[in-house]
């Protein structure tokens, strides 16, 4: 088991709260953009989470105005020009990394993004649990801007299963940036709030989620992934499994004397 609120990341700002992760990217001067150092750094953090005793909630926050500008054009794009296959797919399989990282790191992640939110960003968005957004944000998986294809980092699968197969397929053929007005009407924010307010909402939310029976969030953000490959049969008997570990926790025991006493339950995650 590991506790990482003292953990100090050298390529991104870390701090932990009331069991509630903040991860914030470290150059708002260049709207944030992802370099080798911290594309590893953050897979390797996500990495760790599972076993992580002392973070509940992982909320990834903005910073001076943006969420993130995705791969350093200077730092990853011009390198990348010069690399033979065997590097580049050792590149490609690491950002990818990051995707699988999070999304079987047993912890809700909460995006919270204002403004530019493109490429690799919206990526990191895409692949969080809840999304919030502001008004100004602009999301966009931009790789066929710079020659590439738009299946990137599992956007081909993960999209179309947030906004629909057609209105992904514009996105990663066009390149061109969502608007938070669609993005909300298609489903990919869960809700829009100020700039001012906006992080406040997302650590209000993780709030009302780690103070739930973690355990069983745990759970549910394993089912959400692993039923996206399986049979109705399959995901409900999987299903059944899961709910019958959880009715093992003391948090189901809680929860039912709590009723029965007509009290809020105090979960603890276990």
């Amino acid at each position: 088991m590991t506790l990482m609120a003292d953990f100090k990341p050298t390529h991104f700002d870390w701090s932990v709260t009331d069991r509630i992760a903040t991860i914030r990217l470290t150059r708002p001067e260049r709207k944030n953009p992802l370099t080798f150092e911290s594309y590893a750094e953050l897979r390797d953090t996500f990495r760790a989470l599972p076993y992580c005793t002392d973070v509940d909630v992982v909320v990834f926050a903005s910073n001076g105005g943006n969420f993130c500008s995705g791969g350093d054009v200077h730092e990853i794009i011009g390198p990348l020009v010069a690399m033979e296959m065997p590097e580049l797919l050792q590149f490609t399989r690491m950002t990818g990394d990051l995707v699988k990282a999070m999304l079987n790191c047993h912890k809700p992640i909460i995006a919270a993004v204002d403004g530019v939110c493109a490429g690799a960003g919206a990526i990191v968005a895409m692949a969080s649990d809840l999304r919030l957004g502001t008004p100004e944000a602009k999301t966009a998986f931009l790789f066929t801007r710079v020659g590439l294809a738009g299946c990137d980092m599992g956007a081909c699968a993960i999209l179309p299963r947030i906004i629909g197969q057609g209105r992904a397929a514009e996105l990663l053929y066009t390149g061109r940036a969502m608007s938070a007005e669609e993005g909300l009407n298609w489903g990919f924010w869960n809700a829009l709030h100020a700039a001012d307010e906006l992080e406040a909402a997302a650590l209000k939310l993780a709030q009302r989620i780690a103070s739930g029976p973690n355990f069983a969030h745990m759970m549910t953000k394993t089912q959400l992934n692993a039923e996206w490959s399986m049979g109705l049969e399959q995901a409900i008997e999987a299903e059944a499994q899961a709910q019958a570990i959880c009715m093992q926790t003391q948090d189901f025991s809680r929860a039912y004397h709590a009723f029965v006493a007509k009290e809020k339950p105090v979960f603890e995650g276990n």
